[in-house]
């Protein structure tokens, strides 16, 4: 578990923490960028590795989660939680979590403006852009060193 002052970050399984995950990815998903839901939850959310941030007062407020095929998505942070290394410590904690379960090529889909936040991470864009749930995304790649 990683805490900072006004918050801790932690794996969290999806039966336990189910709600918590689910507050943060409709809130920044469906309400904030109008993802539908049906498009939101997937099957890979019962057995996908989950990593929440939670406020001092036990709030969630950011979420992403890892599947086994080394696909990291669902990053989200509430729009008051944005620009205090909230992000970077989700990721931070993920690709921890990823080098331990021997994943040694990671990728994510990056909504177009977000390509920039992963690329200080050795996540490099391949391919062209693509329209994902009505948003511009690039396909990004990162090798894990052993």
């Amino acid at each position: 578990m990683k805490t900072e002052a006004a918050w801790q970050v932690f794996s969290a399984d999806w039966q336990t923490w189910h709600h918590s995950l689910a507050t943060v990815r409709r809130r920044v998903f469906i309400e904030e960028q109008g993802v539908p839901e049906a498009m939101e939850w997937d099957e890979h959310d019962t057995t996908a590795r989950h990593i929440l941030a939670l406020s001092r007062q036990q709030m969630p407020i950011g979420s992403t989660r890892l599947l086994d095929t080394g696909q990291i998505g669902r990053m989200a942070v509430l729009p008051e939680w944005r620009h205090q290394g909230i992000g970077q410590q989700l990721l931070k904690v993920t690709l921890e979590m990823a080098q331990a379960q021997g994943l040694n090529t990671l990728f994510l889909h990056a909504q177009i403006q977000a390509a920039s936040f992963y690329q200080p991470f050795g996540f490099v864009i391949q391919g062209k852009p693509f329209t994902e749930a009505g948003i511009t995304h690039v396909k990004m790649y990162r090798k894990q060193s052993s």
